[in-house]
């Protein structure tokens, strides 16, 4: 039974719930670091990983790790490897990708080319081939990865990144992308049955994202990985997983969740992403202004996205947002909330020191995901 290495990369921060993901598929954990996971599966796993996890943003399959301080080391230990076992003849193997940090090799475009020719070499004496090698069938893109001279080769078997479940056909300005809302619904203790709401919710993201985990939706059921075309992998595992993927949906669970936006078009984007994805039966989306919401249920949750200061408004228009959500979220004695912004003085202006504070990373640009934990409603 064949068995691979596969590392997973995600944003800054949300590498616990990376772990937990690849944890609950019964994956073991090799090395959990900044920005990525590395975890061991068998023949089903690059299929069961692209088509569950939620928070990563895409499945590498590792080839080789090595030192490499000069080019030649870099060629002479790439061409080393039997590239024949993961490229099959006349597959292409662009290197669609390379990195450095910290190492002497740092000229990202040499190292591609580097990488290309020895691969090539490899492939040539493998196949027996004294020519060009013809590169007309499915694809295998080559990630290369050098950090303090340690380099890491990768074959990418997701595609387009994993955040791009196939629902959001249109967005508002400035969305959260869906890893990352996922690891801020997984973030709560929301359960299906508790009030939740995201008074600013764009294009519905937050909202589809905890849904789906609700109803125990696999995030890439509805889209194609580039792995699926590979000869290397039998297509029934694929075939399997999807199945398995959807008889694996509960739509028996009893919830309604609730979105709303200043913005009418905005909303109407909003429900035809979650029809898209199928779940709108499960949302209400209606307009209305975030600073007058209210509500006659005791217990609840908030979590939302609103605007930061970099991306979308003036300072002075953000400061005031704030402030009047504060006053908002505060008539509501025995909610909790939950808000990701990247601006410093948000308790400030919101009014309210929070009880926890995480650091997670939306890209490039640092944030932090401000905890208002309210009581536990009394058991019924």
């Amino acid at each position: 039974m064949k068995s691979y290495t596969l590392v997973s990369p995600c944003f800054f921060g949300m590498e616990k719930m990376l772990a937990r993901e690849i944890k609950e598929l019964g994956f073991e954990i090799v090395k959990t670091e900044d920005g990525r996971v590395t975890y061991k599966t068998g023949e089903d796993g690059i299929a069961k990983a692209n088509m569950w996890l939620r928070c990563a943003e895409r499945v590498h399959l590792k080839i080789a790790e090595f030192e490499a301080k000069t080019f030649d080391e870099l060629f002479e230990n790439t061409k080393r490897i039997d590239w024949s076992r993961y490229i099959p003849y006349e597959a292409e193997f662009p290197v669609s990708k390379a990195s450095s940090i910290k190492s002497k090799l740092y000229s990202t475009t040499h190292i591609q080319s580097i990488v290309k020719k020895a691969i090539v070499d490899s492939l040539k004496a493998k196949y027996m081939e004294r020519g060009l090698l013809k590169e007309c069938k499915e694809k295998y893109p080559i990630y290369v990865f050098i950090h303090k001279d340690i380099v890491t080769l990768y074959i990418d078997t997701t595609g387009d990144a994993l955040h791009k479940r196939g629902y959001r056909e249109r967005a508002n300005k400035a969305p959260i992308r869906e890893t990352l809302a996922a690891g801020i619904v997984d973030l709560t203790p929301w359960k299906p049955g508790r009030i939740l709401v995201d008074p600013m919710c764009g294009s519905g993201t937050m909202l589809i994202e905890a849904a789906m985990k609700a109803i125990n939706m696999a995030p890439g059921m509805n889209r194609e990985f580039i792995s699926e075309k590979w000869r290397t992998i039998d297509k029934k595992i694929w075939w399997d997983v999807r199945k398995d993927a959807y008889e694996k949906i509960n739509e028996d669970v009893d919830f309604k969740i609730y979105g709303y936006d200043i913005d009418e078009e905005t909303i109407e984007i909003a429900k035809e992403n979650a029809e898209i994805a199928g779940v709108d039966k499960y949302i209400e989306f209606n307009v209305l202004d975030a600073t007058k919401f209210k509500s006659d249920e005791e217990y609840g949750f908030i979590i939302t996205n609103p605007p930061y200061g970099e991306r979308l408004e003036d300072k002075e228009s953000v400061q005031m947002l704030y402030r009047n959500l504060g006053k908002a979220f505060f008539r509501l004695r025995n909610w909790s909330y939950y808000l990701i912004t990247s601006y410093d003085e948000f308790e400030k202006e919101f009014g309210k020191q929070a009880d926890k504070k995480r650091k997670l990373y939306n890209g490039m640009l640092k944030t932090n995901l401000y905890q208002y934990i309210g009581p536990k409603p009394p058991r019924k």
